[in-house]
């Protein structure tokens, strides 16, 4: 990697990790701010995460097991609290780490990508809490019979939610990955478009590893946007790759594009032997 202000000078290797212990240190320091900021709001956030339960017609009674169970579910919302939160920041150390090894038009893209990031997680962390963990509860209550009533360990009830909120976050990052990709020149839509059959048994097989439950129609209900996103990553890879190439293009200068071949002046054209 290259120093920001002389890209003339490689940085040594020592340098390097040390740049690197000091980003880390950054993000760490932002989710342990972000967390301690969201501690007293665990209470409101739990609220939130039993409101799915709540509104179901034979709800679930949540009960907590230990003295100190409450407390420990409040650190684990808070934490998760806090690395949602602390994602900007996370996004800006890594890019600022990276950033110096890339081309001065590769180094515009991070706030598109910044707010594509976000806004993917928050898209799929919707799509979890308002219509997949509706669909999975009443089938993971229904399992029970008339004789046993449901009676679940809050803490493992929001750790189910919050896990499952999450994955689905990441997984929604698909079409922000595949341009990020695209654009630094990794993947391209043909490889996309080549693999497609692969990738659609993969993500059936990622829906029935991220969904909790064996029941099909859940499964699909997280595969069919996924295949949705994938076809959308395809098109965004082919706008990025499109940009790469008419970039590489553009800094090429006119010395090294193709200049047509002309006949020297006073040279007349040869005509073809009979």
């Amino acid at each position: 990697m290259k120093r920001g202000k002389n890209q003339n000078l490689e940085m040594p290797f020592l340098e390097h990790l040390e740049e690197l212990r000091w980003r880390i240190l950054k993000s760490l320091a932002a989710v342990v701010v972000a967390a301690g900021t969201a501690f007293p709001l665990s209470g409101r956030i739990l609220d939130i995460l039993t409101l799915p339960n709540d509104r179901l017609p034979d709800p679930a009674r949540l009960i907590f097991l230990k003295p100190a169970g409450m407390l420990m579910l409040r650190m684990e919302i808070a934490v998760v609290a806090g690395l949602t939160a602390a994602l900007p920041v996370v996004l800006y150390q890594l890019w600022q780490f990276i950033a110096p090894g890339l081309l001065p038009r590769e180094r515009r893209l991070f706030p598109p990508l910044l707010f594509s990031t976000i806004f993917c997680f928050a898209l799929g962390a919707a799509f979890a809490y308002g219509v997949m963990i509706p669909a999975i509860l009443p089938f993971l209550y229904g399992m029970g019979t008339d004789s046993i009533e449901a009676v679940i360990n809050v803490n493992e009830y929001a750790s189910f939610l919050m896990r499952l909120i999450l994955l689905t976050g990441l997984v929604f990052e698909l079409p922000v990955a595949a341009f990020f990709l695209a654009r630094i020149g990794l993947v391209t839509p043909a490889l996309l478009r080549r693999i497609r059959k692969y990738s659609i048994v993969s993500i059936f097989v990622l829906s029935a590893v991220v969904t909790p439950t064996p029941d099909p129609l859940n499964q699909i209900l997280l595969a069919v946007p996924l295949l949705i996103l994938y076809e959308i990553s395809i098109v965004v890879a082919a706008v990025a790759y499109r940009r790469r190439l008419s970039g590489e293009s553009e800094t090429a200068g006119p010395e090294n594009r193709k200049k047509p071949r002309t006949r020297p002046a006073g040279k007349p054209k040869s005509k073809p032997e009979p």
